[in-house]
């Protein structure tokens, strides 16, 4: 749990529309669709043992409404494959435990197909419960077990669709702060060490949290397109083209930043860049910064006419004409750079 204290995740919960106010809705859901299902099957179904039905609804209070309706009918379709497994096992087999073994056996089996998702296991565990509880000979009560579960994560279902569905706007939106953030830094560093030549502290360790992030980020835009499906918020959502254009630097700034790694350790001259060329790159590089923290379409502009400058050095003779090798380096993804990233 983030935070010091209970308290104060609590507190955050209630102030800040994130992940901790996103859980405590989830949570509240879930014991409501429990309670719920319980008093249904319970005071108007009036059915005998009705474990299943808050279990069930528990479980279907899932991370997006997709999940939920497809977890409904994985849930009752697991269970209805356990009951006639255990019904068939109870007609044929004299002994609980050899009946117990194979239903057990050949229900993990059978759950074991992706068709089931999450829920396949529950093939095996229906039919342990009846045969073990001695209800697998049972119509009636394997029939209850059937509308138990159905209408427990009927319930768990409706309840996440319709009362607050969960959106991943929150997460979409710190990840595009934070990649931004971090791909801005490593793009400032990188201009020092075009200007210096010398390797900037830390640029590494930058560029594998920026990989890491990049992966955050990919799963988040996964979760928030997912969280539309089906779902009565999904147009009003964060956009993930910000993030998702992020994403698309990533490769551009690796080979940017191999490009200025390798001009910068070269002993041979014509692999580095003469001092005003360096100055140009720099200033492009530290304009796309600006671009990724900040959107400003001023200095999209900007990069734009910087690429020109660098593409008119590596065309021009000049007393740095032996150094375009590696100008030509960097220019090349610092020109896909500049097409991939998107003003606000």
């Amino acid at each position: 749990m983030g935070g010091k204290t209970p308290f104060a995740w609590v507190a955050r919960a209630f102030r800040v529309p994130g992940e901790e106010r996103r859980s405590l809705v989830q949570t509240a859901k879930a014991t409501a669709a429990a309670v719920i299902a319980w008093i249904v099957a319970t005071a108007v179904l009036r059915l005998p043992q009705p474990f299943l039905a808050p279990y069930a609804a528990v479980f279907l209070v899932q991370a997006t409404v997709y999940r939920s309706l497809r977890g409904w009918a994985q849930q009752v379709g697991a269970v209805s494959v356990g009951v006639l497994l255990a019904a068939g096992a109870g007609q044929v087999i004299p002994s609980v435990t050899v009946a117990l073994g194979l239903v057990i056996f050949v229900g993990l089996l059978i759950g074991s197909w992706r068709g089931f998702g999450d829920s396949g296991v529950w093939v095996g565990i229906t039919g342990m419960l009846l045969i073990s509880y001695g209800n697998a000979t049972e119509p009636i009560l394997l029939a209850d077990r059937l509308l138990e579960t159905a209408l427990g994560a009927g319930i768990g279902a409706v309840l996440n669709a319709v009362i607050l569905p969960p959106l991943h706007g929150e997460r979409l939106r710190a990840a595009t702060s934070r990649l931004a953030s971090a791909t801005a830094d490593v793009l400032d560093r990188t201009a020092d060490l075009v200007r210096g030549g010398e390797v900037a502290d830390g640029l590494d360790d930058r560029m594998e949290d920026v990989r890491s992030l990049v992966a955050e980020a990919e799963d988040a835009i996964g979760w928030t397109r997912e969280g539309r499906y089906l779902n009565l918020r999904g147009r009003s959502e964060t956009r993930e083209e910000p993030l998702a254009n992020l994403v698309s630097l990533w490769h551009p700034l690796a080979q940017l930043i191999d490009a200025v790694s390798e001009a910068a350790h070269s002993e041979q001259p014509f692999r580095h860049p003469g001092e005003h060329a360096r100055g140009v790159v720099g200033d492009l590089l530290e304009a796309l910064a600006e671009v990724a923290r900040s959107g400003d379409p001023a200095e999209l502009d900007r990069c734009r006419d910087l690429l020109g400058e660098i593409d008119h050095l590596l065309v021009t003779p000049t007393d740095e004409v032996t150094t375009s090798i590696g100008l030509g380096a960097m220019a090349l993804p610092a020109r896909r750079l500049v097409q991939r990233l998107r003003a606000d």
